[in-house]
């Protein structure tokens, strides 16, 4: 049995862009030392279900379309109804990721969305620590957090481009998240005696 923590990253990707935010969240984590799961919402299977129940961490993704999270990550959050119930997921770590065709997009109503799912779990959120970038005039948009988003992860990646749209730097600031959520769920289970 691994003594690493294990961080799933449960996400929804309508365009192929949040795929690559998904898999810079996971290779952070790993990069950190964590086991990781990568969870499509959309085809979540059983035993990914067992994943995330098993998971230390929780790392949800999804676009922002309309100002909020997609129709398919909501279909997830509410199928999650049982483990509120049974309360399955309390104190475990969250996180999330989003991203939009405009720079502003909403995406912050989208990440707070994903914070009210994680506090009705009884989730602890893990924001995203990175001063923004790009707003100085020695700031550029290579800058990590480039778009100044705390929560979490806010991309931007055009709407009529596919996956190759997502920026180096918004990739690397998912990658940056992936490494801190691991990090503090390391720090999380040595508190808890695991």
């Amino acid at each position: 049995m691994s003594t690493a923590p294990l961080v799933a990253v449960a996400y929804h990707s309508g365009y192929g862009h949040n795929v690559v935010l998904a898999e810079g969240v996971r290779r952070g984590a790993a990069e950190a030392g964590a086991d990781t799961a990568l969870i499509a919402v959309d085809t979540i299977t059983d035993e990914q279900w067992g994943e995330l129940d098993a998971a230390d961490a929780i790392v949800f993704g999804t676009p922002t379309y309309m100002g909020g999270a997609s129709a398919a990550f909501h279909t997830f959050a509410e199928a999650t109804s049982k483990r509120w119930a049974e309360r399955a997921w309390r104190d475990k770590l969250a996180a999330g990721f989003t991203v939009s065709g405009a720079k502003n997009g909403d995406k912050l109503s989208t990440l707070q969305y994903l914070t009210v799912l994680a506090a009705q779990h009884g989730m602890h959120w893990v924001n995203l620590d990175l001063l923004p970038g790009w707003n100085t005039s020695t700031g550029s948009e290579n800058d990590l957090n480039r778009l100044g988003i705390h929560l979490g992860v806010g991309a931007q990646a055009n709407a009529d481009q596919g996956a190759e749209a997502v920026t180096k730097s918004d990739t690397e600031t998912a990658v940056h998240l992936g490494r801190r959520v691991a990090e503090t769920a390391r720090i999380f289970r040595k508190g808890s005696g695991h």
